[in-house]
């Protein structure tokens, strides 16, 4: 399974002048099959749109204003880190306690990441594939308040600030395709490394909707901008405007902060632990080019990587075969290497970090940040959603 879903992965980010050139014959013999599905995604996406513009099919409305983030494309686009970013400004800053709603898709590995990090905070995580359900029942559970008192929260002296448990804002974790929950506020969210790959819909491509989609959206962030050159962030740009011309564009980096080392999550680490190390960089992300790169920024003496699938499951196989590549470094080298994974792949399944042992394992923390002076302008964007 992880075999085709590299293989998938390789053909939808293959440009389209490319194909002949690059594919191998297994590779070029099951595109027809992928062109077929996607042809007949794209069928039953329009359809689906259809029947909710129509009222065929309702939508959902909450009794608290719905901030959704999302995307247009398969993994990496830094949705999670979004929603972590907007749930600490609400609850820390603005005094809202918010309820982030989230699938626990690939294991759960990002809704587990979040709970770790809002343990014994205001914000609530609620998880499951029915989001209007989870959402009713948090909202019985600790109740809610509408309307927000903008104007009160703002000026309130923030160390004076008392945030009630009562739900203000839902937040929509990977929100994009879920429309049958109506929202107040559509961010798209877009990976600056890997835009759109060859522009067709799953599974040819990683499109999960049309370009043309960004109609619906209130903003668009593209992450990861400080990692690829400004002609190819005007690329980018060009293309979110040509479907919406007056979208208000953010860019966005994911900040490294620290280091921990497991299982001690509550030791920080400095990130000059891997200066003139040889390091192992180990992910199933969905950009894990991101990870590469920010590690190479910090002095290594060498950097390696072994990059699985988004949410894959390490199975003992893995293993193996990560600890026969650390061996070849330390042979290589003449020094025992350092493993360095994100803290969705530590929070996927920590226990089977063990097997690593004797080698080191640490994981990399990193906050997402808004760039160009525009976090302020960002932030009340969110607010008037709250209106």
């Amino acid at each position: 399974m992880e075999k085709l879903r590299t293989t998938v992965n390789q053909i939808a980010y293959t440009p389209k002048s490319e194909v002949l050139s690059t594919l191998s014959p297994l590779h070029l013999s099951i595109i027809p099959l992928l062109f077929l599905s996607s042809s007949l995604y794209k069928i039953a996406l329009s359809f689906r749109h259809t029947l909710h513009h129509f009222g065929f099919l309702r939508k959902h409305r909450l009794p608290v204003p719905v901030i959704s983030v999302g995307n247009l494309t398969w993994g990496g686009n830094g949705k999670t880190p979004m929603v972590e970013f907007i749930a600490n400004w609400l609850a820390n800053d603005f005094g809202v306690s918010p309820l982030i709603l989230t699938r626990g898709y690939g294991g759960g590995d990002e809704a587990k990441m979040l709970q770790r990090h809002f343990i014994g905070t205001s914000v609530k995580i609620g998880v499951g594939a029915n989001r209007a359900a989870t959402a009713a029942s948090f909202l019985h559970k600790h109740g809610f308040v509408y309307p927000l008192d903008i104007v009160s929260f703002k000026k309130q002296i923030p160390e004076r600030r008392i945030v009630s448990d009562k739900i203000g804002v839902a937040i929509l974790d990977d929100g994009m395709q879920h429309v049958s929950m109506s929202r107040d506020l559509e961010i798209v969210m877009v990976n600056a490394l890997s835009p759109w790959g060859n522009r067709h819909l799953l599974p040819f491509g990683p499109l999960r909707e049309p370009l043309t989609s960004f109609s619906r959206a209130n903003a668009a962030v593209i992450h990861h901008s400080d990692l690829v050159s400004d002609q190819n962030l005007s690329v980018i740009k060009s293309t979110i405007l040509k479907a919406n011309r007056f979208l208000p564009i953010y860019l966005s980096t994911m900040t490294p902060t620290h280091f921990f080392k497991p299982p001690r999550v509550s030791i920080q680490l400095s990130l000059e632990v891997v200066y003139e190390k040889i390091v192992l960089c180990v992910s199933a992300i969905g950009s894990p080019n991101s990870l590469v790169q920010k590690i190479q920024k910090m002095g290594p003496l060498f950097v390696d990587r072994l990059d699985y699938s988004d949410h894959h499951q390490f199975q003992n196989e893995d293993i193996m075969r990560i600890k026969a590549r650390l061996e070849h470094l330390k042979n290589k080298f003449g020094s025992k290497p350092i493993i360095v994974m994100t803290e969705k792949d530590y929070d996927r399944d920590h226990k089977i970090l063990g097997s690593l042992e004797p080698f080191e394992v640490l994981v990399l923390c990193c906050k997402l940040k808004i760039l160009d002076h525009k976090e302020d302008e960002f932030k009340k964007l969110l607010i008037c959603s709250l209106s």
